[in-house]
């Protein structure tokens, strides 16, 4: 058992081993015990296809829910349940599929190298650079989701968590009205309620009175938890950096660090060394994304909060898009 949980902990520092006993309640001691209790719940769920159940992908649904092995439980069972629920978000799931590399290319997400004082991973999107004649909203968070998949491999950040900053800088009242309650909704779910990450705060910058307005009708689908770790920070940098320090920032957020290359999160998954081996299974074993991307387990350790959905195949994409655009609206332009 020993060796298991070497294993486990392989490539952790000693200080974010600390902190995930501190933090998350993790007992190196009892670590093979508590995954094989989750496992043994599988049989309670027979409407669900668990299509990965090993030690590795249970830890990441434990350190979600700070080893409450019901409430880990309850997280691996949606996990699974989102995707049963909504095949279509998830087929051709992986970087080279068109709508998702045309939303990678766009910088949705960015990704910054240098985490936050608290070693979380920091996502980005500046949400004025969506063309909705080029990507669907649906495709933007399968390619947040699928980022997400990738970047919460790495342990450190299983641990340390991520952060969001969404600027808002330019983004339209027109724009803004295509966002409906049922992808909002969606998108929530997915993120929310069925991914295994720690998001330690969600910042919006810059952002209009539309977009307030927006987020009084999503709030209802947010659990108190999420309500508090969301910032709406306005045009006042001085508060962000009060919770980011500018040393972690790139200069568009009033940081010290250069400005942000959109393209560099994209090549990183499509680079020279992504080829048709990497590509994500419907048992979402990323391992092998891993090891291709050369992610480290160094200080740069977080989760990601994000909002996730997905596209669709491109004949019925185009059908879901004149769905979305039918839909009710957040915000009507009349």
């Amino acid at each position: 058992m020993r060796e298991t949980m070497t294993h486990l902990h392989v490539g952790l520092s000693s200080e974010t081993t600390e902190k995930a006993r501190l933090e998350l309640n993790e007992n190196p001691d009892t670590l093979h015990q508590d995954i094989q209790q989750v496992r043994d719940m599988i049989i309670t769920r027979p409407d669900i296809g668990f299509l990965r159940t090993d030690d590795d992908f249970i830890l990441r649904f434990l350190r979600a829910r700070k080893f409450n092995q019901i409430e880990t439980f309850k997280l691996l069972a949606q996990y699974f349940q989102y995707r049963q629920q909504n095949l279509d978000m998830f087929q051709s799931f992986k970087a080279d599929d068109p709508g998702i590399k045309r939303a990678l290319m766009d910088g949705f997400p960015g990704v910054l190298e240098t985490p936050d004082q608290y070693g979380r991973k920091i996502l980005i999107l500046f949400a004025s650079n969506w063309d909705q004649s080029r990507n669907s909203f649906t495709d933007i968070l399968r390619a947040i989701l699928l980022s997400l998949e990738v970047l919460i491999e790495d342990p450190e950040l299983q641990i340390n968590g991520f952060i969001l900053i969404i600027d808002w800088s330019n983004f339209s009242f027109k724009q803004a009205s295509k966002l409906t309650p049922t992808i909002l909704k969606l998108a929530i779910e997915g993120l929310q309620d069925s991914f295994p990450a720690r998001f330690g705060g969600i910042h919006f910058v810059n952002q209009p009175w539309y977009i307030h307005a927006l987020y009084t009708i999503i709030k209802p689908f947010l659990k108190d938890k999420t309500r508090k770790r969301i910032f709406l920070h306005g045009n006042n940098l001085n508060s962000l950096h009060q919770l980011i320090y500018p040393e972690c920032l790139p200069s568009e957020f009033g940081g010290t660090l250069p400005p942000y290359d959109m393209g560099m999160w994209a090549r990183t998954l499509l680079g020279p060394d992504y080829n048709d081996e990497t590509e994500y299974t419907h048992t979402y074993d990323a391992l092998h994304v891993k090891e291709a991307l050369g992610i480290s387990d160094n200080e740069c350790s977080d989760k990601l909060m994000k909002r996730s959905q997905s596209v669709v195949e491109p004949g019925t994409l185009r059908h879901q898009d004149r769905d979305e655009d039918t839909a009710q609206p957040l915000l009507a332009l009349d």
